[in-house]
């Protein structure tokens, strides 16, 4: 199939690539299908969630591991079941980011982390009951040495 996405112009994708919300994400309830889209030169650390329905619809996420090693995403025994997950080890979490102007300005998300199920390709955006992260932690904090590693 082909898509006319926000940053890569067209593309060919599978049905198998797409990443389903079932319930959509915060604020886009009628999104459903999008795919996760490397940029070059990430690392497959920052990649794009491209809304397969709206092509101008389009996040940047960030893996948040790489941002912050020590970070520890805990999900509730029944979002872990949405999942059909017994822990988080079996799920991939990344953190959406909202770029600004400078980029120094941009934050992420560490609180309400976008998690995907690799296996079933679904995917929800939860919010984590803890104080430990916020829903806009400036991205210029991170990679400050001993910082980095209070995120």
């Amino acid at each position: 199939m082909k898509l006319q996405t926000k940053y890569f112009g067209e593309i060919d994708y599978e049905s198998s690539e797409v990443i389903r919300f079932p319930t959509g994400m915060f604020g886009f309830d009628d999104e459903h299908d999008f795919l996760l889209l490397p940029f070059e030169g990430s690392g497959h650390s920052m990649l794009c969630l491209q809304s397969t329905a709206t092509p101008a619809l389009a996040f940047i996420l960030l893996d948040p591991f790489s941002l912050c090693p020590s970070y520890t995403p805990v999900l509730r025994k029944t979002e872990l079941e949405l999942f059909a997950a017994e822990d988080t080890s079996a799920l991939c979490f990344y953190v959406l980011c909202a770029v600004k102007n400078p980029v120094a300005a941009s934050t992420v998300n560490l609180k309400c982390p976008v998690v995907i199920n690799p296996k079933t390709n679904e995917a929800r955006q939860i919010i984590m009951e803890t104080e430990a992260y916020d829903m806009r932690h400036p991205l210029a904090d991170f990679g400050r040495g001993e910082e980095a590693a209070t995120c």
